[in-house]
């Protein structure tokens, strides 16, 4: 004779297995939404800079340093939308127009602005102007500023053809990808307006800070 299955002990792997589901659908969303994020909220055509597809993560090993020359880890950069600049050392007056823009558009977003970092990406070994740094130390427009190795960052974000790096601002996800390029000068309020719908589609899933 064989005894009978207990129900009770059926009715507990249910349970286990939807538990189990449950946290997996929890531990996806996010990459659900930022996919519909990417692929479904972008009215093809309608953005004034220009998306990257299949966006782009930034490598895990990208060896960034800060100014002090101590390391930072790149999945610390991850949490919050970037709006990036790569600029040389020596900041020339383009260097400090888009470093101006860039602190501008990030305060046009007003409430959600705290979603949003700014981060300048230094491809050599210079140190900054002190007036440089001093402009973009100023409490509540404090941009990161990190070292990155020329041949490393162009293995991760790529400007348009016939252009340098330098020539644009890059939007990178908070899950840390490279998703879209527009121009070092750009139309700030149609950029903006950009930065606008990527916010709205990510509200459900993204918060300020990290």
């Amino acid at each position: 004779m064989h005894s009978l299955p207990d129900p009770r002990t059926s009715t507990q792997q249910r349970v286990g297995r939807w538990k189990m589901l449950l946290v997996l659908a929890m531990c996806a969303a996010p990459v659900v939404a930022s996919y519909f994020t990417f692929y479904v909220v972008k009215p093809s055509g309608s953005a004034y800079g220009e998306l990257v597809a299949p966006a782009v993560d930034m490598p895990a090993d990208l060896p960034l340093t800060d100014l002090q020359g101590r390391p930072v880890a790149p999945a610390s950069l991850r949490g919050q939308w970037l709006l990036a600049v790569v600029q040389g050392s020596d900041c020339p007056a383009a260097c400090e127009r888009q470093l101006f823009v860039q602190r501008q558009l990030r305060e046009m977003l007003g409430k959600e602005r705290a979603r949003v970092d700014k981060l300048w990406l230094i491809p050599d070994t210079g140190t900054p102007r002190a007036e440089v740094l001093a402009a973009i130390g100023q409490k509540g427009a404090e941009v990161t500023v990190l070292r990155v190795p020329a041949e490393r960052l162009a293995a991760w974000l790529e400007p348009a053809a016939g252009h340098g790096l330098a020539k644009h601002f890059y939007i990178i996800d908070p899950m840390g990808r490279w998703m879209e390029r527009a121009p070092a000068e750009p139309e700030p309020k149609k950029l903006k307006a950009d930065l606008d719908k990527l916010l709205r589609a990510s509200a459900s899933w993204d918060t300020a800070g990290r």
